[in-house]
């Protein structure tokens, strides 16, 4: 985590909560340093979630000062196995999504890693 540019969470939720395993890292987290200046975004593989992703919105943005609430992307993908989340992001739509969002990420990570050296 330490070398990481930068973070991209994604998690389902759990009963319209942030699943105790993953706050549990984020807890641990934030007690070192590795979280505190890293960039970090959400990606998100359902229509549902939005008490659990408002929640998360909320940690992160504690947590990180270099949370970017505006690079996030969402998937209908909920119940699809492997083969079927891979055709869904080959449909024109949502591969021109995911370069939008990569490449809006991806600029975040470069400026904000450079903004902290």
């Amino acid at each position: 985590m330490r070398e990481a540019d930068g973070l991209l969470v994604s998690s389902p939720e759990y009963v319209r909560a942030i699943p105790g395993g993953l706050k549990n890292a984020i807890d641990r987290l934030v007690s070192r340093d590795e979280i505190i200046h890293k960039p970090v975004a959400l990606v998100h593989a359902s229509h549902r979630g939005d008490d659990m992703l408002d929640s998360l919105r909320r940690v992160l943005g504690t947590v990180s000062s270099r949370f970017d609430d505006a690079s996030f992307v969402r998937f209908p993908a909920r119940n699809l196995d492997a083969a079927a989340v891979e055709r869904l992001l080959e449909e024109p739509e949502h591969s021109a999504r995911v370069e939008r969002f990569w490449a809006g990420y991806t600029r975040f990570v470069a400026n904000e890693w450079y903004d902290s050296r």
